[in-house]
């Protein structure tokens, strides 16, 4: 055994669909991959490219646990996403190839301060605590490719309270799944165990301690936390 000088952290890990875990690498997102919510943050969705930032691996909410409402913000707020999860590394994926190194799917969270991200933005900072902090990320159980296929349509909607919120298709995404995985494994050498958090559609909002989140992507699964 190695001879750590303080006790290692805990792997993260993520329930699967029938049975066992899947361990977590990193998670990456992608911001901004459907257009009309790009208009929506008063961006131009036909010439930007994708938009990537990263949570930590310990960001993860599962089992459907309570998702504390966190410090330092009046503005907390939902964004509904597809996750890939990776099974097969690589770099320079080309978009051709990119399904057959996609272990499953999930169906995640995005928690913003966005109160902390706006401000950032404003003044040209990064805006990681806007994104990864503590209980940031909560996430279905995955499903292998095996029983899900690779999903390329289906309707991506949240709930809050039980009042629909957002509402779209996986076809309206910008970027998808293909391309995502390549342009990624431009930047880095994707490793398995690797989430990617494909980005959210328009009528994200606010929620207070107490609201009921409900999200599902047709085909894929369901999430479920309350602000606590």
């Amino acid at each position: 055994m190695p001879d750590y000088v303080i006790a290692p952290p805990a792997q993260a890990a993520v329930p699967v669909a029938g049975g066992g875990l899947f361990p977590v690498r990193r998670i990456f997102c992608v911001g901004q991959n459907y257009a009309d919510l790009a208009r929506e943050m008063g961006n131009d969705p036909d010439r930007e490219p994708p938009l990537v930032f990263s949570k930590p691996a310990d960001a993860l909410v599962i089992n459907g646990a309570d998702t504390p409402y966190p410090s330092q913000t009046a503005n907390l707020h939902f964004e509904i996403e597809l996750v890939v999860a990776i099974g097969i590394g690589g770099s320079n994926i080309a978009a051709a190839d990119a399904l057959s190194h996609v272990w499953g799917y999930g169906v995640g969270i995005d928690m913003t301060r966005r109160d902390l991200q706006a401000a950032a933005k404003k003044a040209g900072r990064p805006w990681d605590m806007g994104k990864g902090f503590d209980k940031s990320a909560p996430i279905s159980e995955l499903v292998p490719v095996s029983r899900s296929g690779h999903p390329a349509t289906g309707i991506i909607e949240l709930a809050v309270n039980g009042a629909t919120k957002q509402r779209s298709d996986l076809n309206k995404m910008i970027w998808g799944v293909p391309e995502t995985i390549a342009f990624l494994s431009s930047l880095v050498a994707l490793q398995p165990g690797d989430l990617i958090f494909t980005g959210t559609p328009e009528g994200v909002g606010a929620v207070v301690t107490g609201d009921l989140l409900e999200g599902s992507v047709a085909g894929v699964g369901s999430v479920r936390t309350r602000i606590a």
